[in-house]
Parts: C-alpha cells; sequence; structure tokens
C-alpha cells in the first residue's frame, strides 16, 4: 500500500483514539468512514469535514452494514466492556471475539486490501522486557484473554479473505479527549483544582504515548504494515510513574506537595510497561512526534479553555 489518497473505515471512531485516527487521516488528505454507536455522546469528538462519512451502527450490528459503502483500510477499534469492572465479564469479551470477526467479515465486503485490529498490552500480563511481537503472552484478565484470541482468529480469516492483516498492541495513550478518571486526566484536573491527588507509590516504569502519535502510528501501519504482523504502539521511551507525576506537577500547579503511596496498587499491577518500536519504524518510517511535556501541556491548555468557555 503507498501513501497515496485513501479510503479508511474505523469502528469505535468516536472514542479518543478512533477520533484521532480519523482527524490525522483527514489533515493527510484521506477519507474517512467513522463507524459509531447510534446516539454516541461522544459524537462531537469527531472533526467535522465533507470527507468523512458517518455511519450509526451499534458494535453486535456489522452484518447490517453489507454493501453501504467502500474503503480501502480497514480499523477496528471498537470493544464492548473496557473498564475495570467489565473486564473479567467472560460472556461480554467472548462476544467481543465474534465482533471482531464480523468487523473482517465486514471490511471484505466493503473491498478493503487491509485490516488493522486494536490489541493491547493486556494480551501480555506482567512481564519484565520491552513488548514487541515475539515476548510471549500471558493474558491475566478476560480481557486481555479476549483481544488475544480476537487477534489470532482475525488473523486467519483476514488470510482466508485474501487481505493484509496487521495487529496492533496499545500501550498507555493520552490526550485531550481522554476520559476523566484516566491516570493523566484525573491527575491533571485534580491539580487543576488545587487538590492533592491520590496515588500509589509511582514505581512502575511506564511507556506514555500522546494521542496524535498513537493515532500516527495506526495510520502508518495501516498504510506501511507488513502482513501477519503485530506492532506494539508506544513512544519507545519509558521514565518511573513517579517522574511523570512530578514532571505534571511542576507544570500545572509546583505548589501542591505529592503524596506518593496513599492509595494501594491495583490487583495484578503492571510494574513494566515499554515498547519495543523498533519493527514499527523499520516497516513503517513511524517516529513520535510529540514528547510527554508537549502532549501534557496541549491537555492543560484544552482544560483550561473548557473551563473559560
Amino acid at each position: 500500500m503507498t501513501t497515496d489518497t485513501v479510503r479508511i473505515a474505523i469502528t469505535g471512531a468516536s472514542g479518543m483514539i478512533g477520533a484521532t485516527l480519523a482527524k490525522v487521516a483527514l489533515k493527510e488528505g484521506h477519507e474517512v468512514i467513522a463507524i459509531v454507536r447510534p446516539g454516541s455522546e461522544r459524537i462531537d469528538n469527531l472533526p467535522r469535514s465533507e470527507r468523512l462519512t458517518l455511519v450509526e451502527c451499534n458494535i453486535n450490528d456489522y452484518k447490517k452494514l453489507h454493501g453501504r459503502e467502500k474503503c480501502d483500510i480497514f480499523f477496528h477499534l471498537a470493544w464492548d466492556k473496557t473498564s475495570v469492572a467489565g473486564r473479567d465479564d467472560v460472556h461480554i469479551q467472548t462476544k467481543n471475539i465474534e465482533y471482531t470477526l464480523n468487523a473482517v467479515e465486514l471490511a471484505h465486503g466493503w473491498g478493503a486490501s487491509a485490516f488493522i485490529g486494536a490489541g493491547s498490552q493486556a494480551e501480555y500480563g506482567r512481564v519484565n522486557v520491552k513488548l514487541n511481537e515475539n515476548v510471549p503472552v500471558n493474558p491475566e484478565s478476560g480481557y486481555g484473554i479476549a483481544k488475544y484470541a480476537a487477534g489470532k482468529l482475525s488473523g486467519i480469516i483476514c488470510k482466508q479473505l485474501g487481505m493484509r492483516f496487521c495487529w496492533a498492541r496499545i500501550l498507555s495513550v493520552y490526550g485531550e479527549l481522554d476520559a476523566n478518571h484516566t491516570m493523566m486526566m484525573y491527575l491533571i484536573r485534580t491539580l487543576l483544582d488545587g487538590k492533592v491527588p491520590e496515588l500509589t507509590a509511582c514505581e512502575q516504569t511506564w511507556d506514555y504515548i500522546y494521542a496524535d502519535d498513537a493515532a500516527g502510528a495506526l495510520l502508518a501501519i495501516g498504510l506501511r504494515g507488513v502482513n501477519g504482523k503485530t506492532y506494539c504502539i508506544g513512544s519507545g521511551n519509558c521514565r518511573k510513574m513517579k517522574e511523570y507525576v512530578t514532571k505534571v506537577r511542576d507544570m500545572v500547579n509546583p505548589n501542591i506537595q505529592l503524596g506518593f503511596g496513599s492509595k494501594e496498587y491495583y490487583p495484578h499491577q503492571v510494574m513494566k510497561l515499554c515498547a519495543d518500536t523498533y519493527d514499527l519504524e523499520k516497516d513503517t518510517g513511524f517516529k513520535p512526534r510529540f514528547s510527554f511535556e508537549e502532549g501534557i501541556s496541549k491537555i492543560i491548555y484544552h482544560i483550561q479553555n473548557q473551563n473559560n468557555s
């Protein structure tokens, strides 16, 4: 696949990564089909463009869309029950595997030459090495198990249907459209309110990637990813969580004293999460454009503008 203008389809398009992927793709001159849940409260996340086509459809109804559109590359980002409470709902997570296979069939029906599925670092479980395609997986949650199964099975059906297939295991993404309960959003908003955030000891070694860069990586995989490969999407740069938190505090409100260790780690806390981005860069040419500090500055500006409007 060349970098000529293409038409891409995105499920889960109103979420942070999906909406940012749509924005990045449109900025590069591509056309976008955004598939969203009917009545999605996050519809305003999507950019406005004559080159964006909105399609409303529930994740369990993709079969109803056959024959409706045409696309070149299909990105499947939609997933039901991604919250901590829903990750071990084994019945719903099993359904997500079926929904992924339905998305592959929809992509084929729309004439796509490539299917890019969104996996997760949860497929690895807890490991102490940088993550790449060759690191053994050991998912501990229903979510991680379902993601791994969805990736392997969708790879099989893509091969049967003659579509290029790539699986993208996404690490920790942060950005302006992130949910308020996520670590960075909670931290920034709490500090902006002049309050002291509740924190663990923050001893993890972590890899954060700004949403625009994560979307850029996905698009690069869609355009130039090698058939059958799994890529980890992260910045490739890792720091102690305590360093990230302190940096955000210094940028938002340096007068607040942080109390590390005021809350316990989650059960099965992953203590090292770092992406090996060598293959991603080698195969697609992708390199992150934004530093952690630049991404945080954009979020702070976004929140302050919201508060002042």
